[in-house]
């Protein structure tokens, strides 16, 4: 049996481990916890180019460049209710990449992670594709910039 408490950026489970022994304390999983975990499995998906958009976009890639400054759920939200999360993640996609089977996949390897990791279960996971990357936006930036 589980038991989701609402607090201020965290959930609570409690869980029995034995027929009428009662529970043998709290575990508390903050907001940030579950979009960390949300966000290594959106950025491990083949075909996902870059998480967030704008400044968060920018911010991530300078943060992912430094040694031990990553904030993989930086761009992640996490939102709850009395018994489950959502999720929202803005996402860049490759070109040529089917956006609706490549959608199926984060969302599966997403509620695999957090659900595996936290005991949590996740009503649903929202995702905005923002921008699709071509191979020659990046070589017409590179040649223009010599």
């Amino acid at each position: 049996m589980t038991d989701i408490g609402i607090g201020t950026g965290s959930t609570t489970t409690s869980r029995t481990q034995r027929p009428g022994s009662g529970t043998r304390g709290t575990t508390t999983i903050a907001d940030g916890v579950v979009a960390t975990i949300a966000g290594i499995a959106v950025r491990e998906t083949d075909g996902v180019r870059a998480v967030g958009k704008g400044a968060a976009k920018a911010l991530g890639a300078v943060k992912n460049r430094m040694p031990g400054s990553t904030d993989p759920g930086h761009s992640v939200k996490v939102e709850r209710d009395e018994q489950t999360v959502s999720i929202g993640v803005d996402i860049e996609v490759e070109y040529g990449e089917l956006i609706h089977e490549l959608a199926d996949q984060v969302r599966s390897r997403v509620i695999d992670a957090v659900e595996t990791m936290t005991g949590l279960d996740v009503s649903a996971i929202d995702i905005n594709v923002f921008d699709v990357h071509v191979p020659q936006d990046d070589d017409a930036e590179g040649a223009g910039a010599g």
